[in-house]
């Protein structure tokens, strides 16, 4: 095991610590789960049953999730020393965006490639415009993003 996986290892640990007192100061259950993808910690917390508990911890748009992403990293920056890029899911709620995300991206190629111009898609956070400037690349377009948090966005542009 290289130094940066135990490293990242390390960060999942310390996140899954802070995240397992936080469920049991709100008196939820939830298991978690620490994985390592694509050079960064990766940390969910899943449920065995419904989850609606857990969905609060989201909430309505992600605000909820991201929030707690902040703190878990700032818990492991107090920890470690070291800045954190770890990622928090909870109740699968990014790989559910994610895949909506996608769709969004598809349809916004179609458009830039039936009419040939540029299509700006809505404001979105930092994970899902990497998301969808990974889906406009492996179509071969180029994006950007333009604006200034939270009302930046993804322009997807004609070839």
């Amino acid at each position: 095991m290289t130094d940066s996986i135990k490293k990242l290892d390390a960060e999942g640990d310390v996140a899954a610590d802070f995240l397992e007192e936080l469920l049991d100061i709100l008196d939820m259950d939830g298991d978690i789960d620490i994985s390592v993808e694509a050079g960064r910690a990766k940390v969910a917390i899943v449920a065995d049953g419904p989850s609606q508990d857990l969905k609060r911890l989201v909430g309505p748009e992600g605000e909820v999730l991201e929030a707690l992403q902040d703190l878990t990293r700032l818990a492991v920056q107090a920890d470690t020393g070291e800045v954190s890029r770890l990622m928090l899911d909870i109740a699968d709620f990014r790989a559910g965006r994610r895949e909506r995300l996608a769709e969004l991206a598809r349809e916004a190629i179609a458009v830039v490639r039936e009419t040939g111009e540029r299509v700006e898609m809505q404001p979105m956070n930092a994970f899902e415009r990497k998301v969808v400037h990974d889906v406009v690349l492996e179509a071969g377009l180029a994006s950007e993003s333009e604006g200034e948090d939270p009302q930046r966005y993804v322009v997807v542009l004609p070839s």
